[in-house]
Parts: structure tokens; C-alpha cells; sequence
């Protein structure tokens, strides 16, 4: 029986990038003798269009009737007089809480090929591998009470121990796989939600005895990511925390467009590049479609099985990078190297990739 995938292109440039995926999955399926059935639904800005809500229940069905689900963004401004439970990005957040997928995974790499992308120097982000791990069920996004009265707004930060232990997990299993090294992200001088953050992965660590643990507070981090990449494996940290991390470690990269996420721990993965909807340059052509091909390779790997796949995308995508193919984002800062640098469309990116997926040394 064919696995069942959920595509949800959304808004803006999302359906642009995951119709690159989309034909890089169909690309590599066909070079391994492997089939899956895709199933598009409406989500985001989309959705609220066709069905006034931004995560229907067309779409909360077929996605829970599939193995994995990917997302291409979701958000638009001619949503944003709509009040924030009814805007394109909830249906993000009530999508993510119907799969109980509480661990977000970002990774961020900077191979020799984008090393000069970067606005920081060559030798500051070369050979930076990374992985965030944010905690996405709870935490200040989430908690109640929340709203405005009487010219004041409000937001309440809750975590339970059991929520923060369970990530940890995550972060640290992982963490096993690659370099292990794990640094626990929190503001535990200041924050009780903190606190309790810091004496529960504390805790957890000692279950792993295996893999080298630290505690940061998150001003501090901040300031190493950008001054000392390199010191980092997995970084384990909050929702809002991660959330803003994730975004500034996109810049070692030099741009969002290339940086995969996975959103697990129920049974349905979530995949998504790490960009927005990005409407500003939607239906030009112009947008990075690595994102979501990496995802795909994500999706493949964490919640197919199908690691050889996977790792086939991932060595495309760096063929494709080597070969000097980019979108308009990933220009060099190297004057010497902008020679090299071939710059291509989104279609073209896919359409090279996929190229490279073809070739027998690309397996």
C-alpha cells in the first residue's frame, strides 16, 4: 500500500516551494523503486478563503490520515485585521496541537558552499551543524490566561515538568546521534517557568551520561551563535526561545530559504521550510525552494524509514550548491566568487536537483 502524504502548500510562496518538493519526492521515489500517494489540502490564508477557517476539517482529515504531513508557509496581510484565533498562522498552531507533535527540529548547516553567503565571516560560520530543538506545545504561545483589559495585555508562560522532560528526551536521543553535546536554553535567573525548564533537563541529562551537558541563559546564547557557532551540536530550549533562535541561527546560513524543520513526537510528522509566506515575492519565481526539498528529506528519514532516500536528496542539494546554483537570496559577499555563482529560478533550482537525483553517482 502506497504511504499516504498530506501536502499543504499554503500562502504566498509556499505552493511555489513545495511544488519543488513535490517533484523532488516524485524524482527520488521513481530512481527507488518507490511510490507514495499525495493528497493536497487547504490550510493558512487558503483555507480561510475557501472554507472561512484557517485548518478546516477536510484538511485536520487527511492529515491524520497520513503518514506525514509537509507544509509550504502559511500568512498573508489581507488577513491581518482578523483577530490572531482566526488569522492563517492559527491554523499552524492548531495543526501542530492535533498531531501532538511537541519537539520542533531546525537544523542549520553551512557547507564550504554557502560559507560566503553568510553576512558574518567565512571562517566565523564554516562547517557550523546545528540543531535546535524547541519545545512547541506550551510555554507563553499557549498558556491561559491571556487577552487585554483596561489598556493592559497579557500573557501567561506555563510549563510542567512532564512537557519539559519529554522534549529533553528528544534533544538528547539526538543528540547521541551526532556530536553529544547537548546546551539547555532558559532565562532560570529571572523566570520560574525557567527554573523548573533548567532542574528538569538537569535531570534528564543524567539519564544520558553518555552525552556532555550545559545550561545558557539565552542572552547569552544569543550572543555565542553569533560569535561561536561552531561550539554548538543540539540546543535545547523553549517555545519562545526557540522560536527566535532558530530564526537568528538562519542568518550563519545567510538566508531562511534553505533551513528544513520537522515537528514530531505524535504519530504524523510535520515538515516545513523555516521561511514565511513571504507575499512581497509570491508568483515571481524567485523564491528558495531548498527549504522545502530538504524537508522532504526529513519527512523521508524521520518518519518514512527511508534513510538512503533522504541522504539521495541531501547530496543532490549539495551538488546542485557546489555547482553554484542559487536563488536570488544566496548571493556571495565574495566578490571572487560571484563568477561561479549561477543564478536560477525556483523551478530551476527543482529542475536541478532533481537532476542531480538522477544521476547514478547522486545515490
Amino acid at each position: 500500500m502506497k504511504a499516504q502524504i498530506a501536502f499543504l502548500p499554503g500562502d504566498g510562496i509556499g505552493p511555489e516551494v513545495l511544488n519543488e518538493a513535490r517533484r523532488v519526492l516524485e524524482t527520488v521515489a521513481t530512481s527507488g523503486r518507490h511510490s507514495f500517494r499525495v493528497v493536497e489540502a487547504a490550510v493558512g490564508g487558503a483555507a480561510i478563503e475557501k472554507f472561512g477557517e484557517p485548518l478546516p476539517a477536510q484538511t485536520r482529515d487527511v492529515c491524520l490520515q497520513s503518514k506525514a504531513v509537509i507544509l509550504g508557509a502559511v500568512g498573508s496581510p489581507a488577513f491581518d485585521h482578523l483577530p490572531p484565533d482566526k488569522r492563517p498562522e492559527r491554523g499552524l498552531l492548531d495543526l501542530r496541537t492535533l498531531l501532538g507533535n511537541y519537539a520542533n527540529l531546525r537544523s542549520v548547516a553551512v557547507p564550504d558552499s554557502l560559507a560566503d553567503c553568510s553576512p558574518l565571516r567565512r571562517e566565523m560560520v564554516r562547517g557550523v551543524d546545528l540543531l535546535i530543538v524547541r519545545e512547541l506545545l506550551g510555554g507563553i504561545y499557549f498558556g491561559s490566561p491571556r487577552g487585554r483589559e483596561n489598556g493592559s495585555a497579557y500573557n501567561t508562560e506555563i510549563y510542567t515538568a512532564t512537557e519539559i522532560a519529554r522534549v529533553a528526551r528528544v534533544a538528547f536521543t539526538l543528540a547521541r546521534q551526532r556530536r553529544k553535546r547537548v546546551t539547555s536554553v532558559d532565562k532560570a535567573n529571572v523566570l520560574e517557568s525557567s527554573a523548573l525548564w533548567r532542574e528538569t533537563c538537569t535531570k534528564i541529562a543524567a539519564e544520558f551520561a553518555d552525552v556532555e551537558f550545559h545550561n545558557m541563559y539565552v542572552d547569552n546564547c544569543a550572543m555565542q551563535l553569533l560569535l561561536k557557532p561552531q561550539q554548538f551540536d543540539v540546543v535545547l530550549t523553549n517555545n519562545m526561545f526557540g522560536d527566535i533562535l532558530s530564526d537568528e541561527a538562519a542568518t550563519l546560513a545567510g538566508t531562511l530559504g534553505v533551513l528544513p524543520s520537522a515537528s514530531v513526537g505524535g504519530d504524523v510528522g510535520l515538515y516545513e521550510p523555516v521561511h514565511g509566506s513571504a507575499p512581497d515575492i509570491a508568483g515571481q519565481g524567485i523564491a528558495n525552494p531548498i527549504g522545502a526539498i530538504l524537508s522532504i528529506a526529513m519527512m523521508l528519514d524521520l518518519s518514512l524509514g527511508l534513510h538512503r532516500h533522504a541522504t539521495t536528496i541531501e547530496r543532490a542539494v549539495a551538488r546542485a550548491l557546489n555547482h553554484g546554483y542559487r536563488t536570488a537570496d544566496m548571493k556571495t559577499r565574495n566578490p571572487r566568487l560571484r563568477s561561479r555563482e549561477r543564478i536560477i529560478s525556483t523551478r530551476e533550482m527543482g529542475e536541478a536537483i532533481c537532476d542531480f537525483i538522477r544521476m547514478p553517482d547522486a545515490t
